[in-house]
């Protein structure tokens, strides 16, 4: 109120109006809806002028062209509402309810200060600075309480927060009733009280620790000097003066004329209020007095903009320094001012009637003597970019008992990295549960509420908080089984030559004459391609090697197969040539044998070809397998499975007419027992894939590839072993019955 008074005195002295005096009249709404209505019809139709003016006429068409005040939001409400049917504007000084700033209800009032939507977004950032999440809130039963904690309440949890509980203090608490708040405060689990009250309503609650919005403060020159030269008067006006005077200084006022009703200490009036400490004279930084000398300064530019001829808008039509003005007038340009006061502080308006969003986060703390003072220990601007709206320098604030350390407030701790929260059934979203996440899934903050899948060919790590490439697996050369494998294969191919070296050696003799020299020498040839072509599993698959190791493996059992249907049917044909005359032998010579063998692996040639050109296996990386073990199983996929089956199928189609036809062969006489060895290894080549399907289709990754490879070297050593071990054993150890009547068993033993 003084601060006004002096704000007022200000401008009258100054050339901001030069041949007007301002004038003012002051009433206490004392906080109440009625009582402001009230006062308001008492200043609407209050009729005569107080003030002296010189020269000793009004401006203004009617006693009051604008109010300063209020200083609640729900007075507020009330007398704005009014003032807007009347054009009259309102300026308040502390009324920060979000619903104000509706201008289809309250047309003409403004504010000097930020509107609760700002507030309450710098409370939400505030809170989630410090990692509250789990808060209770305390407010009133006022306008400023009831939309404050709604917008914050809403802000909050769209932040991940939660509120535990909310407290409404009455409006005149009784003990019981603040002690019911104070031990629900006391006994929950959040250690954060959030609230939109009033010092006064809360101070028995809340002392030291607490943080909060104010209002950016200054030094007013010349303020202190004002406040101090105030003295008590019986005048009109001057019951406030009175009332604190006598609270001061603990003594009654008497004046002259009247009589002391008790025995108590006079005032004399003469008391030094300089030698006093109060909230009264601590003006080293004010706040709210601040916006009220805003307010003045306002109306006082909208006045000077209103009166000169100069000024541009919709009413500068008669400027011939009019000596009435409506409220309309003067309210269109106090919604139009723009200026920079003494502090550097740009000083208007926006549409909604409100200034610039600016705060200080201050904090409250005792000092020497235990009063409670206001620390500045941040700052939040709205305008600012993101990022930088909030600034707050923590090692500055004192927190409740004089810790230093942050307190927490939290129902469930953030959730460590490696893991994600999953909230509790029927319990808020801030209190939780910590689950590990999945093989394959990181998290890599706390507090993640999702676990991220880690990308393709990737895998989280032992951890779970980064994402690591997988480890590419296939059959290696280098190791174990790998080396195994090319071991047995190796051996092969070397048994082989071994082999078709004797058989050369031998060629003359009657037992390798009698089972085709020609058609055992390819037949050799093409075991030696079987056991190579296992070589072509082992290794990085590649295009090529995708491509031609099944062509190859499919192709050379083809020919393998194809020599030893030829030889069953020599073996059949020659126990025939022993009955005089037949010329089935003769019948199947050489170039007929020949033209079988082609006639029965072109088909086996012609599947592959058109297999490789039409949809050939190509290397691929298979993700799935990363699911049991961080590995990526590097294989040859297979686009037309078919095509496997197809040749698998016909090498088993060849492979049963073979034994079938040995197995006819089955009585030969033991001398010569070509049909019983190609029985025999046709039961083990067939035994070996129908075990091979099963395995390869269950086997993982890296080891089904070995079954199959297991598969090619078993069979070919099967043939190998049935077929040419036995006649290497009678050409080396019992060349006796390697003579041509040993062939026909007309041999002596």
């Amino acid at each position: 109120m003084m601060t006004m008074v002096f704000a007022v005195e200000e401008i009258n002295k100054s050339d901001l109006l030069p041949g007007v005096k301002l004038g003012y009249r002051i009433m206490d709404c004392c906080d109440n809806i009625h009582t402001a209505l009230r006062a308001f019809s008492s200043l609407v139709s209050f009729s005569e002028v107080t003030a002296q003016f010189e020269p000793p006429t009004c401006f203004f068409d009617s006693p009051i062209p604008a109010i300063i005040g209020l200083a609640s939001s729900s007075p507020s409400r009330a007398v704005a509402q009014t003032l807007g049917s009347f054009n009259i504007p309102l300026v308040s000084y502390f009324a920060t309810c979000t619903c104000l700033s509706d201008k289809q209800t309250y047309p003409s009032f403004l504010r000097t200060v930020p509107s609760d939507f700002f507030q309450v977004k710098g409370l939400v950032q505030l809170v989630t600075f410090f990692d509250w999440f789990w808060v209770g809130t305390v407010g009133t039963t006022d306008d400023y309480s009831i939309y404050g904690i709604q917008a914050f309440t809403d802000q909050f949890r769209s932040h991940g927060g939660c509120v535990e509980y909310h407290l409404t203090i009455p409006t005149s608490p009784t003990v019981s009733e603040m002690q019911y708040i104070a031990n629900r405060v006391q006994g929950s689990t959040a250690n954060v009280v959030v609230a939109f009250a009033s010092e006064g309503q809360i101070l028995h609650l809340f002392l030291e620790g607490t943080l909060g919005f104010s209002f950016p403060g200054v030094r007013i020159p010349g303020l202190k000097d004002f406040l101090l030269s105030v003295r008590p008067s019986p005048e009109p006006g001057m019951e406030f003066i009175n009332m604190f005077w006598e609270e001061q200084f603990g003594c009654k006022l008497k004046f002259e004329g009247e009589v002391m009703k008790d025995n108590g200490t006079a005032c004399t009036g003469l008391e030094d209020l300089s030698l006093t400490s109060s909230r009264y004279t601590d003006v080293s930084k004010v706040r709210i007095s601040y916006n009220v000398y805003k307010a003045v300064f306002a109306i006082a530019h909208a006045l000077h903009a209103l009166l000169d001829c100069k000024t541009e808008g919709p009413f500068s039509g008669t400027c011939e320094k009019q000596k009435q003005f409506t409220s309309k007038q003067l309210l269109y340009h106090l919604k139009k001012v723009n200026f920079t006061n003494q502090f550097g502080e740009r000083i208007y308006f926006n549409s909604n009637g409100e200034p610039a969003p600016l705060y200080e986060v201050v904090n409250w703390q005792k000092d020497s003597s235990g009063e409670i003072r206001f620390v500045k220990v941040g700052s939040y601007d709205s305008s600012a970019a993101p990022g930088q709206k909030l600034q707050v320098q923590q090692s500055s604030i004192i927190w409740t008992r004089g810790d230093s350390q942050v307190p927490t407030s939290q129902c469930s701790a953030p959730c460590p990295p490696g893991s994600r929260q999953a909230t509790r059934p029927g319990e808020p979203l801030c209190c939780f549960d910590c689950l590990p996440c999945a093989d394959g899934e990181i998290s890599n903050q706390t507090g993640s509420t999702e676990c991220i899948k880690c990308p393709e060919f990737f895998w989280s790590d032992p951890d779970k908080v980064k994402c690591v490439a997988g480890v590419e697996e296939f059959l290696s050369f280098t190791e174990t089984m790998g080396i195994i494998l090319v071991t047995l294969t190796l051996l092969g191919v070397i048994l082989t030559i071994i082999i078709t070296a004797i058989f050369h050696h031998f060629r003359t003799t009657p037992i390798v004459k009698a089972n085709n020299s020609e058609i055992s020498f390819l037949l050799l040839l093409s075991l030696k391609l079987c056991f190579l072509c296992s070589l072509l599993f082992i290794g990085q698959p590649s295009v090529w090697t995708c491509m031609f190791r099944q062509a190859a493996f499919g192709v050379s059992f083809v020919i393998c197969l194809s020599c030893l249907l030829v030889k069953t049917i020599v073996v059949l044909l020659a126990f025939r040539a022993n009955v005089p005359g037949p010329k089935s032998l003769r019948m199947f010579g050489p170039s007929q044998q020949r033209t079988l063998i082609f006639c029965t692996t072109a088909p086996q040639i012609c599947l592959c070809t058109g297999w490789l050109l039409g949809s050939p296996p190509i290397p691929f990386r298979n993700p799935t397998f990363q699911a049991s073990n961080g590995k990526i199983f590097v294989e040859c996929k297979e686009p037309w499975p078919a095509g496997f089956y197809l040749v698998l199928g016909y090498i088993g189609l060849l492979a049963f007419v073979c034994l079938l036809l040995a197995f006819l062969g089955r009585k030969l006489p033991d001398t010569f027992n070509e049909a019983k060895f190609i029985t025999f290894s046709m039961l083990i080549f067939i035994a070996v894939w129908i075990s091979f399907i099963p395995a390869y289709v269950s086997s993982p990754g890296k080891f089904s590839v070995a079954v199959e490879i297991f598969a090619i070297l078993a069979s070919s050593f099967g043939l190998l072993l049935c077929i040419f071990v036995p006649k290497c054993y009678i050409i080396l150890l019992h060349p006796e019955r390697n003579i041509k009547k040993g062939m026909t068993g007309k041999f002596s033993n």
